[in-house]
């Protein structure tokens, strides 16, 4: 069953109900919903209003995709192919395939007044999912993860050696399927998403000693952890779309501001969501000697906690309680969410000037989504 994916489409769903029955303008510094028209729209003047579209009726391809992913994950041995299968369960959101799938759909209208969805386009979408897949089944493992997806994380199920070599495979994999497109530019884009990847992992290895500089590192480093795959994936689907490089590179700014707000919400709920919701332990990155936004935000007001981050949370419980104190004395995740907020209008207005769509007024509620999510 498609369980993660339907909690998703569940949790969608309440959404759309909840705007088609406000009868006001919400959320003055987010996308703004107005029930007389029946419109999302920006306060700073994106110029175009759109209708409220939802994003998974819209993409109902990606429903089969985990399924297509394991059947190009087959092997010999049962066990090992267990450990490579963990994540493609369907619990995820698949987030990235609804939105690789709902951009080429808009672009496919803006360039060939088709919605039509490409082969190629779809196959980006899965390629796009094994190498952020890969990449969780490395991250569990470096961060001695214990859950994920309100279930044992992979390396508590299988060695390490086995997750480290599970991912390499599925990388290994992406790479065929991606070599199979013939297309030097797509390999040149996801190639920049891997490279981002490691790039992004290694700098999460320290902090700063330059107090000024930590939150640039930080931005930089989500940006290449999480916002590349999504701005490099959009940007490909683009040139696969036969687009002009101009709208390319409107892609791509749409997938790198959706995905900076994406993880700028995941850092803020990290603070201060259940692990229950989350699916993962809540407060997690602390204790990894991660200075998120809410941290770094609270920084500004209590300086007494730079010297915490400065030493990555290095008295463990003691560390990271007092930061949690001060965040929670100061307006670090509110700080945070309206970071995200700007990300998101960002993400909006870079796809103002594509021809008007039900795809293009998707792409618009899946930003305020982003934003709005509990989980």
């Amino acid at each position: 069953m498609l369980v993660g994916y339907f909690r998703w489409l569940k949790s969608i769903s309440k959404k759309m109900a909840l705007l088609n029955n406000v009868n006001k303008v919400i959320h003055s510094n987010r996308l703004l919903f107005n029930a007389t028209t029946g419109c999302l729209y920006a306060p700073e003047g994106i110029p175009k209003t759109f209708v409220v579209a939802d994003p998974i009726k819209l993409t109902k391809e990606v429903l089969c995709i985990h399924l297509n992913i394991r059947e190009e994950l087959n092997i010999k041995s049962k066990h090992f192919q267990e450990c490579i299968h963990y994540y493609f369960d369907n619990e995820g959101k698949l987030f990235r395939p609804v939105l690789i799938v709902l951009m080429a759909k808009a672009l496919n209208v803006h360039q060939q007044n088709t919605s039509d969805l490409l082969e190629c386009q779809l196959k980006m979408a899965m390629i796009a999912e094994m190498i952020h897949t890969a990449s969780l089944l490395h991250d569990d493992v470096i961060d001695d993860a214990v859950l994920r997806r309100n279930k044992p994380s992979v390396n508590q199920i299988f060695s390490s050696k086995q997750s480290i070599l599970a991912g390499d495979f599925i990388l290994a994999r992406a790479s065929i399927l991606l070599s199979r497109l013939q297309n030097t530019k797509v390999v040149e884009f996801f190639s920049e998403i891997i490279h981002d990847l490691v790039k992004g992992e290694l700098m999460q290895l320290v902090s700063k000693d330059d107090i000024d500089q930590r939150f640039n590192h930080y931005l930089t480093k989500t940006f290449r952890k999480t916002a590349s795959l999504m701005a490099n994936s959009c940007k490909s689907v683009a040139l696969l779309a036969n687009c002009s490089s101009i709208v390319q590179d409107m892609a791509f700014e749409y997938g790198k501001n959706l995905g900076m707000a994406f993880q700028l919400v995941d850092d803020a709920l990290d603070i201060i969501s259940s692990s229950e919701t989350l699916g993962k332990p809540a407060g997690v990155d602390m204790s990894l000697g991660l200075a998120t936004a809410p941290v770094l935000f609270a920084a500004q007001k209590f300086p007494d906690l730079h010297a915490i981050i400065g030493r990555r949370f290095k008295n463990k419980v003691e560390d990271v309680q007092k930061a949690l104190e001060y965040v929670n004395q100061s307006d670090g995740v509110s700080e945070t969410f309206m970071l995200a907020s700007k990300y998101a209008m960002e993400a909006c207005k870079s796809i103002s000037s594509l021809k008007d769509s039900e795809e293009k007024a998707a792409l618009i509620t899946l930003a305020n989504f982003v934003v709005e999510r509990k989980r």
